[in-house]
């Protein structure tokens, strides 16, 4: 079988990562690695033993599929360039900057027939995937996203940066349109928004309370679903799964109510499962797992809920 044509338009810090998986899998080649700076580039094309570019648009033509690790202002850009030159596209969340910049390369990527697919990466996390059966009638959820901060990422705020991760995650869980939300939060170390809480209200009733912060001590990333029968906690850092639900039999002697089943899962490699996952729907062997429909949605929930932050007012207000 022919092997597919693959690059990486963007190889700092996680781009690098997206090339090294590249470069070991067997149904693809490697074939270059672009960075606007050329120390870098020509640093991960020695490595891997593959040509550096400067200009993504060098790939013109000479690719069947890319991954765009480049900063979140860049991806419309790329990507729209590289769908119109025939590849398929893998692109780091956010998908683009803007709603409309998502549904232009929606449409680019249906006219063309090309997969376009969007890097939310705990899609692939292993307690995700063996929770996801059990994941249904969600009525509350809640959600901790905190990490230490880092100087890397701040060019967006963290509701873009970290909390859209548990964004497209609610929303894939619940399967309902958002009816109405409250948000809150503010800068600490950076410009930007370091820190953010959303209440999501869903039209189907369900409720989501999501907390995103990157100036936190510890890191952190925990999703609790409330279910009618089950309960389910979900440790997306240390991979574990543990689900509570009603007994089926009457509990014994000093037993609880309750049946407790904790699974601890290794941790795997989510990068690598996306990229396989992406070439798997390039070659037709299964579908998109994270659709620029689903980018597009996680990106417009979590632009409103970064334009309701920063219209709070700064003072409480007074009757």
């Amino acid at each position: 079988m022919k092997k597919i044509r693959a690059a990486v338009i963007g190889v700092g810090y996680l781009g690098r990562f997206h090339a090294q998986k590249y470069a070991a899998l067997d149904q693809c080649e490697l074939i270059g690695v672009v960075d606007a700076d050329a120390e870098v580039a020509a640093r991960v094309a020695a490595e891997l033993g593959v040509q550096p570019l400067s200009d993504f648009r060098e790939l013109f033509g000479k690719v069947d599929a890319v991954s765009v690790a480049t900063p979140t202002p860049s991806h419309a850009e790329i990507a729209a360039g590289l769908l119109r030159a025939g590849a398929h596209v893998l692109v780091e969340k956010p998908i683009t900057e803007t709603s409309e910049q998502a549904q232009q390369l929606i449409d680019l990527a249906r006219r063309h027939g090309r997969v376009l697919q969007v890097g939310h990466l705990e899609r692939f996390n292993p307690a995700i995937l063996a929770a996801e059966p059990l994941l249904t009638s969600a009525r509350f959820i809640e959600c901790h996203r905190l990490a230490p901060f880092k100087e890397r990422g701040t060019e967006v705020n963290v509701v873009l940066d970290l909390m859209i991760h548990d964004i497209d995650l609610v929303q894939m869980i619940v399967a309902s349109p958002v009816a109405s939300f409250d948000a809150i939060g503010t800068a600490v170390f950076s410009p930007e928004i370091d820190i953010a809480n959303a209440r999501l209200r869903f039209d189907n009733g369900c409720v989501a309370n999501v907390t995103a912060s990157r100036v936190s001590l510890k890191t952190e990333r925990k999703l609790r679903v409330f279910c009618d029968d089950t309960y389910l906690s979900i440790d997306l850092h240390q991979k574990i799964l543990t689900v509570i639900r009603k007994r089926t039999t009457a509990a014994g002697s000093g037993e609880l109510p309750v049946q407790i089943e904790e699974q601890s899962f290794a941790q795997g490699d989510a990068l690598l499962a996306e990229i396989q996952a992406f070439l798997a729907a390039i070659a037709g062997h299964g579908p998109v797992v994270v659709s620029g429909e689903d980018g597009q949605r996680a990106l417009r929930t979590a632009i409103a809920i970064s334009e309701r932050v920063l219209a709070a007012p700064a003072e409480p207000a007074h009757a």
